[in-house]
């Protein structure tokens, strides 16, 4: 299942050429995995008040293929690519959406792992959340 996230391109994303600012994709690529588990039933704050424990990002891997400018309108996906007992691994892209064929300008795997949030130590992933994600 690959979740979809439209975003715009504002003057706060780009630089002062008007490109969207490299950092930024990563902000992209936050808000779709955060909106991507909320449709799953997944609310983040929600998870780490009921399990005390919370997600992290430990690791990221991002290829820039084209610039993304003012006023873009954007597809930001996330998918599972790989799920462990601590760990995730998400597979997520940013397309350009255009009269035409979409354009992919930047793809991206982002690690998160589950660590309990008093100790920031890792531990598994709870099975309530696994189950949802399969």
């Amino acid at each position: 299942m690959v979740y979809e996230l439209p975003i715009r391109v504002y003057w706060e994303d780009t630089d002062a050429g008007g490109i969207v600012f490299y950092a930024n994709y990563l902000k992209f690529f936050e808000r779709a995995r955060t909106e991507w588990l909320r449709s799953l039933g997944i609310g983040q704050q929600a998870l780490r008040e009921q399990t005390g424990g919370m997600f992290v990002v430990s690791e990221t891997t991002l290829k820039y293929h084209r610039p993304a400018r003012l006023d873009d309108q954007l597809l930001v996906t996330a998918s599972l690519r790989e799920s462990g007992r601590a760990s995730l691994t998400i597979s997520q892209q940013a397309w350009r959406k255009t009269g035409g064929e979409p354009e992919l300008l930047c793809e991206g795997s982002i690690r998160i792992g589950w660590v309990a949030a008093a100790s920031m130590k890792p531990e598994r992933i709870p099975s309530t959340v696994l189950e949802k994600l399969q």
